[in-house]
């Protein structure tokens, strides 16, 4: 009996009839893949949606600014005039997560003297901001030329 299902298989598998609708299918199953493809290229060449982009944490904002950002203005992007000067970075091993500390400003005035622990570092909502002054930069600025000006006026007299 397993002699007879032996060889009704192999008779099976040898039928030319067979053979017919499987090269059928294969040529079927090729041309629809080039199909595919060339539809997938046509879909590449227009023009795509643009897509939002992923907003950043303040680590990786930071890791582009010179020292990682310490000394810089950072702020959250839905906060209006309030912002933290970076003091201090502690990084964990991937660079995208830690713990920062910073002077909190209002208006570009520090609102207090010592650094505190910034929360909600780890957030996706934080920017660089530019367009603060330094104010150690601006007072050494502003002390530099009228000291030089009291010297040339003591000399003078």
């Amino acid at each position: 009996m397993a002699s007879s299902l032996g060889n009704r298989v192999g008779s099976v598998r040898n039928s030319p009839l067979l053979r017919f609708p499987l090269n059928f299918m294969r040529a079927l199953s090729t041309s629809s893949s080039t199909s595919s493809s060339s539809s997938s290229i046509s879909s590449a060449q227009s023009p795509k949606k643009s897509k939002r982009r992923k907003k950043k944490n303040l680590f990786e904002v930071a890791q582009f600014l010179p020292n990682w950002g310490i000394g810089c203005h950072m702020a959250k992007s839905h906060w209006n005039e309030v912002s933290y000067e970076i003091t201090k970075l502690n990084l964990y091993k991937d660079g995208r997560h830690g713990k920062a500390w910073g002077i909190a400003h209002k208006n570009g005035l520090p609102l207090a003297d010592a650094p505190k622990k910034i929360s909600g570092v780890h957030k996706r909502c934080w920017k660089y901001l530019s367009d603060v002054v330094k104010t150690s930069d601006s007072s050494i600025n502003l002390t530099n030329p009228t000291d030089s000006g009291l010297k040339l006026e003591t000399e003078a007299s």
